[in-house]
Formats: structure tokens, C-alpha cells, sequence
């Protein structure tokens, strides 16, 4: 079939929204219809390194309905509405390689894993999950992305307990999303880092606790003041150097032979390397770990936050701040995510059931 898709076709240069073609599901594909998708920041590392592979098909979070699979498919059936995500659902570390999926564009053939900038994607069945078919497709489009990464940091990769305490550097898509895991986990206190006080205002709505403006305040030494010492948990939900050391200073340091110290999660991808104070580790015994797709089970994690949502304790509809009716507004979304002017999520819909 044919069908339209934003392709990455030159660095530096918009995408183009043309024609692409898709085969057949194979054994273990899925065809799936699009309803929407969310615009994420990762895209734009995509876009604008020059070493990216070329044509390419973006985008890794979505709902749609799935139109037609593969013979060994058993989880999804054609009609069934799902959800599009980049996190395995249920792979082994036997199973982990997935086979990349095919598409013609401009008479060529090509292969891409998944992507959601599309009205249709066809891709391997473990980057394919039911969806509840009570709840809406369009604000759902976000849970393969921005909250698998966010509220899975929080509760599948630092596993915070109740009664912790939380700092949050980056109050956008994942890093409200962190915020609202770090509030169902229970945390204490969650203290959100920013630069713009409008969105400090924003990540109230969404448990925070407490609020820093990192322009006009040093952070570590306000997150000191307000935790006489440290949080348990400190995240980096921007990927930057001078944030990293940001979250290593402001967890709490161990007392030797009484208690280890906190730990720093980065959650952001960073686009370089990093410089560390090596003497934060031994002195203080404090932790960094790194979280991808917030150490995901999605076969076992997604259904929980769809009903997280459907309980109010999710408020995704809070998170989406901007929707873009259809695929031809791609270029649009990117150049207002790259100017820093989408507060939280930005999504694009295709289609309404």
C-alpha cells in the first residue's frame, strides 16, 4: 500500500511529507493506521546529526488501529486499537534483536525501525501493544514515549519509595512526567528545576512540591536548603553536562558506615561527552545510573499507566500543550520544539474513531 510519511531526507533541511510504499506484513510485523502521534525531542538529535542515515522515517510514539499482521502475530488482531512505542514489550536478552522493517520511497527500498510521523507504519509486533478501547487515542499517543520514559525513570529504574525525596532538572515533556511518577510513587518531597517560571507554575499541577528557577538561583544550594542536605533522587531530564553535576551535587551524601548516598538518574540523552567531579563518587558514596525507556517491561507497565490515567493520578490531557490537526504540520511542531516554545508535549493527529 502507499500512504504518506515526514521523511528525513537531507540534513538540514525540512521533511519531506511525501508518498512512501509498504509491503505486507511479514511473519511477525503489524500494520497499523495511525491516529496520532507525539513530536519528542529525540527526533531533533536525528535531524540535525549529520551522520544520520538517510532517507529516514522519525517518530516513536503513537495510537492508531492495527489493519492487517503477520501470520505468527498472536497478541494483536486487525481492528484492535494499539498503541506504537520504541520500548520491546516483552523481549529477552536472547530475543533482543529486532529485525527492521522495509519501505520504498523515490523508487528506492530502504529499511527503518519503527516510526509514528506516518499515517501508517508497519513494524515489528513487539513495538506494538494493546490500548484500552475505552480511553481516548489521542492524549494515549504519549504513553510510548514521554511517559514510559518519565514515570518509568522513577518507578522502574530508580525505583523510588514513599516518603523520598525527588529533584526534577527540565520541566517538558518526560521531565512532568517524572514529576507525576515521582507523585504516585509517593515521594515527600518533589522539587522541580526550570529556567522559565511558567512552566515552574505548570509542574504544580503535577506534584511538585517545590519550585526553583535555575536562573535566578543556584539549584544545588536551594535544593540543600530545602532538604537540610540532599534528595534521594535527583533527575536530568535534559541531557546537559552542567545538569548532570547539577543532580550529583544535590543528592544526599553518605555517611560512612551508616548509610550510602543518593542517586542521579540520567533520564536526558546526552549529545557529547560528560566531565565529572570524581571525588563525588568515593567521597559521599553517591550513585549515577542511567535510565532507557525507564527500564521498561511495557507488556506489564503500559497497561498500569493507562490506568493510571483513567484514574486521574496520570492527567495526560494536562500534558499535551499543543495538538497539530494532520502529518502536514511536522515541520511546524519541529521548528516550535526547537525554539522551546511547546511547554510540555506536542502531538500530531491523523485521524479521530
Amino acid at each position: 500500500m502507499k500512504t504518506r510519511a515526514a521523511v528525513l531526507v537531507e540534513h538540514g533541511q525540512p521533511l519531506a511529507v511525501e508518498e512512501i510504499e509498504l509491503g505486507n506484513p511479514g511473519p511477525f510485523e503489524v500494520l497499523v493506521k495511525l491516529y496520532a502521534s507525539g513530536i519528542c525531542h529525540s527526533q531533533l538529535h536525528q535531524i540535525h546529526n549529520p551522520a544520520q542515515p538517510r532517507p529516514a522515517l522519525l517518530g516513536h510514539e503513537a495510537t492508531g488501529v492495527v489493519i492487517a499482521k503477520g501470520r505468527d502475530v498472536t497478541h494483536v488482531k486487525e481492528g484492535d486499537r494499539v498503541m506504537v512505542t520504541w520500548v520491546p514489550r516483552d523481549i529477552t536478552p536472547e530475543t533482543a534483536a529486532l529485525k527492521r522493517s522495509s519501505f520504498g520511497f523515490r523508487g528506492g527500498a530502504h529499511e527503518n525501525g519503527v516510526y509514528t510521523w506516518a499515517e501508517h507504519v508497519l513494524t515489528h509486533e513487539q513495538l506494538v501493544l494493546p490500548l484500552d478501547a475505552s480511553v481516548p487515542v489521542d492524549v494515549t499517543a504519549i504513553i510510548g514515549c514521554a511517559t514510559v520514559t518519565g514515570v518509568g525513570a522513577v518507578l522502574g529504574t530508580a525505583k523510588v519509595q514513599a516518603g523520598q525525596t525527588v529533584a526534577v532538572f527540565g520541566v517538558g515533556g518526560v521531565g512532568i512526567n517524572v514529576i507525576a511518577g515521582a507523585k504516585i510513587a509517593g515521594a515527600s518531597k518533589i522539587i522541580a528545576v526550570d529556567l522559565a517560571d511558567e512552566k515552574l507554575a505548570w509542574a504544580k499541577e503535577f506534584g511538585a512540591t517545590d519550585v526553583i528557577n535555575g536562573r535566578a538561583n543556584d539549584p544545588v544550594e536551594a535544593i540543600r536548603s530545602l532538604t537540610a542536605g540532599g534528595v534521594d533522587f535527583a533527575f536530568d531530564a535534559i541531557g546537559m553536562e552542567s545538569v548532570i553535576n547539577q543532580c550529583l551535587k544535590s543528592i544526599t551524601p553518605g555517611i560512612l558506615g551508616a548509610r550510602r548516598g543518593g542517586t542521579a538518574v540520567v533520564v536526558g540523552i546526552p549529545q557529547g561527552p560528560v566531565t565529572l567531579d570524581a571525588r563525588l563518587f568515593p567521597t559521599g558514596e553517591r550513585h549515577l545510573i542511567g535510565s532507557l525507556g525507564g527500564s521498561s517491561h511495557p507488556i506489564e507497565d503500559y497497561p498500569q499507566y493507562v490506568e493510571w490515567y483513567k484514574q486521574g493520578a496520570l492527567p495526560l490531557e494536562k500534558m499535551i500543550t499543543k495538538v497539530y490537526e494532520g502529518l502536514d504540520h511536522i515541520n511546524e511542531g519541529v521548528r516550535a520544539l526547537e525554539k522551546g516554545e511547546i511547554t510540555g508535549r506536542s502531538i500530531m493527529v491523523y485521524d479521530r474513531p
